[in-house]
């Protein structure tokens, strides 16, 4: 499986908890993840509060406990979660399980046992291979949105929840400093006054690294991949293994100010960079002709020892409540459309209109191909 990176939001903007809202206790469990182990976090109501009904089909009826599924990425504010807990009369467990293919990993390994009873985090890149493993019961939301249907794969197991745009990043002052013009699309990225000017994260170990190999293949064909990839090589690439070190140490845009301006990131990465909500535009920018877009997908687990639980957990992540935390949460767009999006984002982080798309199965038969074939040629 290829390992999911840590994304760019739990480094530049997390979700600061509210105090009193609720107890965590982490502990470390045997399974395996990114960092050899994984983390469960239970939260248990300190203080009940008076709240409302968090999206259709959660009650008050019912109630015991219930376990969610994730990646090491996922963050929720404890309020929504406690409000939830109280109107649905739930005890939510939050099992992370490293990075996303290493969750996926697990959770066909233990399908006879399963961790949990939903999951949150299979993305499209391994939609297919959750599919095919037979591993989640059918279940539609009352809660979902045309924004869900947008973005459906085979049938109601897996139901859209958000979506964010990896693309290429740009320094604008580096740019304009040297009265150079920016770059727009994949093939200006292997032009002789760009060389030694972009870095790159491995699509072996990082997920914007797979992404952005996802949309290469898109964009050039499964034929013309290869070649792009040996003018980038050519062109003084540089690889860095996650997007920690590539964007807060390498680009030049960003708090680590290093030497290369051009970094894959995500379309939602310039408004982090903003210091000055009255510039009119942020210091660095997404060159939207280079996106490819991940969505992620929420789901009831087959086999789930509490599946009336799991399905209201589903419907909580698609609640308006929570479809409208999911930008300063985890910096990726809500896919229901009504959700209200920061006013940093409307103004620094436009949505790209026609990003790099995949069909999730080619992805499953030609994934681990795709990747051996890079590193032979980025990496042997």
């Amino acid at each position: 499986m290829t390992p999911r990176s840590t994304r760019p939001w739990t480094v530049r903007r997390p979700m600061m908890a509210l105090a009193g809202m609720a107890v965590i206790t982490t502990v470390i469990a045997g399974c395996g993840g990114s960092n050899n182990g994984s983390e469960e976090t239970s939260r248990s109501i300190a203080t009940p509060s008076a709240v409302t009904t968090a999206g259709s089909g959660v009650g008050a009826a019912g109630g015991g406990e219930v376990t969610l599924v994730t990646h090491d990425s996922f963050v929720i504010d404890d309020q929504l979660l406690a409000e939830f807990e109280a109107s649905s009369g739930l005890k939510v467990t939050v099992l992370a399980q490293g990075d996303a293919g290493a969750m996926l990993n697990q959770l066909v390994l233990t399908a006879s046992n399963p961790l949990g009873d939903a999951v949150f985090g299979i993305d499209n890149t391994f939609a297919s291979r959750a599919l095919s493993a037979d591993i989640l019961q059918p279940y539609t939301s009352p809660a979902a949105t045309p924004g869900s249907a947008e973005f459906a794969v085979g049938d109601d197991r897996l139901t859209a929840v958000d979506y964010g745009d990896v693309c290429v990043n740009v320094d604008r002052d580096y740019f304009a400093g040297k009265g150079l013009a920016e770059p727009v699309t994949f093939e200006d990225l292997t032009k002789p006054e760009y060389k030694d000017l972009l870095v790159v994260e491995s699509p072996a170990t990082s997920s914007p690294g797979l992404a952005f190999l996802l949309g290469t293949v898109a964009h050039f064909g499964e034929d013309g991949w290869p070649a792009y990839w040996d003018q980038l090589k050519n062109n003084g690439v540089k690889v860095d293994g996650g997007w920690t070190d590539a964007y807060t140490v390498d680009f030049s845009g960003s708090s680590g100010k290093g030497s290369r301006p051009l970094v894959v990131s995500y379309a939602s990465s310039p408004p982090s960079e903003v210091t000055d909500d009255t510039a009119a535009a942020a210091p660095t920018g997404a060159l939207l002709n280079t996106c490819f877009r991940q969505v992620e997908y929420t789901g009831v687990l087959k086999g789930a020892k509490n599946p009336a639980g799991a399905q209201r957990v589903v419907d909580f992540l698609l609640s308006p409540e929570f479809q409208a935390s999911v930008p300063d949460a985890m910096y990726v767009y809500p896919v229901d459309p009504a959700a209200p999006l920061p006013a940093a984002w409307q103004k620094y982080a436009p949505v790209a209109t026609d990003p790099a798309t995949l069909d999730p199965a080619l992805i499953a038969a030609n994934r681990e191909a795709w990747i051996s074939t890079w590193s032979d040629s980025l990496e042997g």
